[in-house]
């Protein structure tokens, strides 16, 4: 389709939303953009790159910040590794590029958190440079107008649409086919109910004519979901409760957490009682169980928790945990899950 990139630019023209990392092809804020935006609808991502750009204007700033400070302004945006990778990549362009955003594609790539699809977004948009950016709404839009069956998840299927996206690329202009491209995804041709009333590419697009919009693009692998049982003790002790570290490489890690206890089914306050690790942390130790909660399900991409909180007072004050104690008011100290968070906001101690 030789005049595809001129039928897109004129949408594009027509349909971009203002966003603001689109002020300037500033390689720093295409990056925290385009990290952010890798999970986390625009709408949602837009508020946190201002805070993020707010607190870490550029490069230095953010390998020069404690790596709690980054997880805190993450907070809420989840997959936390992104934060994590950034704070590394910062560093190591402070490192190996003297502070200077790489300009090429090959170190770009070099950085901690980047894979193809974002080094060419920024190589593209930040650089000019001839590289074609694929996401999820570039593999829909061209699943359905090229009428491409091959499933996106395999890797048959990435270089096929990679060779296509390439071949449609606007060398001339590749920062305005990669946004105009993206931009169409999210806006036009919608993951479900696309306007196709009003789409230009409507007479050549294949999965229109041929009634299979709703089953394009195509994958070929269920994602499985693992479910976990997180048992949370809420303690409280006079005016402090106890948060842990989240270590090892597992969901959250360098967040923190009321201590938890993590259980192959969900428990009653009566099977918690007999639990062995509930009971060699308040062996000897007088307790009242003051609350639990209500199961809370709360769905990751790949796992379904089923959370319960429960609240404990500990009345003695010389009892210690090897936890760390804080105060309601310390909170904003911590990078929390948002499932915490949520929590606390109930109980008004995040105020």
């Amino acid at each position: 389709m030789t005049n595809f990139h001129k039928i897109l630019t004129v949408w594009y023209q027509q349909n971009k939303r203002d966003l603001p990392w689109r002020v300037k092809n500033d390689p720093y804020f295409v990056w925290v953009s385009e990290i952010i935006l890798q999970q986390t609808r625009v709408d949602q991502g837009t508020a946190y790159f201002l805070r993020f750009i707010d607190r870490f204007p550029d490069v230095e700033s953010l390998a020069n910040a404690p790596e709690n400070d980054v997880l805190k302004i993450w907070q809420g945006l989840g997959y936390y590794s992104r934060a994590r990778n950034m704070h590394i990549a910062a560093r190591q362009i402070m490192n190996e590029f003297n502070g200077l955003f790489p300009n090429t594609i090959n170190n770009i790539e070099k950085l901690k958190g980047i894979g193809c699809y974002t080094a060419s977004a920024i190589a593209s948009i930040a650089f000019g440079l001839p590289y074609a950016a694929i996401d999820g709404n570039v593999y829909r839009v061209l699943s359905r107008v090229f009428g491409i069956e091959t499933p996106i998840d395999t890797t048959m299927g990435k270089r096929e649409f990679s060779d296509l996206a390439n071949e449609l690329l606007d060398r001339q202009n590749p920062a305005v086919f990669n946004e105009a491209l993206m931009e169409f995804g999210a806006l036009q041709c919608t993951p479900k109910n696309p306007d196709c009333n009003r789409c230009p590419f409507q007479n050549q697009c294949i999965a229109f004519a041929q009634n299979k919009i709703a089953k394009l693009p195509f994958k070929s692998k269920k994602t499985k979901v693992t479910n976990r049982f997180f048992n949370y003790l809420f303690i409280r002790q006079e005016d402090y409760f106890y948060l842990e570290k989240r270590v090892g490489n597992d969901i959250w890690r360098n967040l923190y957490q009321f201590p938890l206890i993590e259980s192959t089914k969900a428990l009653n306050i009566a099977e918690l009682g007999l639990n062995e690790q509930f009971q060699s942390i308040f062996k000897g130790v007088e307790i009242v169980v003051d609350s639990i909660s209500p199961e809370i399900i709360h769905v990751l991409t790949h796992q379904r928790l089923h959370v319960s909180f429960i609240e404990i007072m500990i009345p003695k004050s010389d009892i210690s945990f090897p936890w760390i104690k804080v105060l309601p008011k310390e909170i904003h100290d911590y990078p929390i899950p948002k499932l915490i968070d949520n929590f606390l906001m109930e109980k008004n101690m995040t105020k």
